[in-house]
């Protein structure tokens, strides 16, 4: 699956090119039925696009797979996933502050077949409260918008709002 077509670029220009790098690779799976798109949607009543890193060695396709199949209990098709584009933040390491931060976060169209599995969501998702939930886009985007309380939330809701606006649209 491709890595080009970098769709737009969320940069808080709070560090310096001389400080020591960190990159970070995740994929964003979004899914659609009957004109509404799974969440993951947490305690605090954010939505969450599903998705995540990529582990070492894994493909998008492979991580998208992993990463739809934990949050949301979907099996998604990998044979029919589009490739839409990229998202690239920079900012200063939330956790070192003498370091730059790089997300590459590539969204995908997925589609998934009728399997459905049990959740495997990690401590943190479990602490959260996430909760797989359908919703269109509209309400997603007027939620999040009110919220925007993290880096992901804000790459999430722009990410929708630019999928919206550009008339995008899936179903399977």
């Amino acid at each position: 699956m491709g890595r080009e077509n970098v769709l737009f670029v969320m940069d808080e220009k709070n560090y310096t090119n001389d400080m020591p790098l960190i990159e970070r690779h995740g994929v964003r799976a979004i899914i659609c039925k009957d004109g509404k798109y799974a969440m993951q949607r947490g305690l605090d009543r954010e939505y969450k696009i599903p998705g995540g890193g990529i582990d070492k060695g894994e493909t998008d396709s492979d991580a998208l797979y992993r990463e739809v199949r934990e949050e949301t209990g979907m099996i998604i098709d990998q044979s029919k996933s589009e490739y839409i584009g990229e998202v690239l933040e920079y900012r200063r390491d939330i956790f070192d502050n003498n370091k730059r931060f790089i997300q590459h976060s590539r969204f995908y169209k997925c589609y998934v077949t009728d399997e459905v599995t049990e959740l495997s969501l990690t401590q943190s998702e479990i602490e959260k409260g996430y909760t797989l939930e359908w919703a269109d886009l509209d309400t997603i985007i007027r939620n999040n918008e009110a919220i925007q309380n993290d880096f992901w939330m804000i790459r999430d809701t722009r990410f929708l709002k630019w999928f919206r606006d550009r008339g995008e649209t899936i179903e399977g």
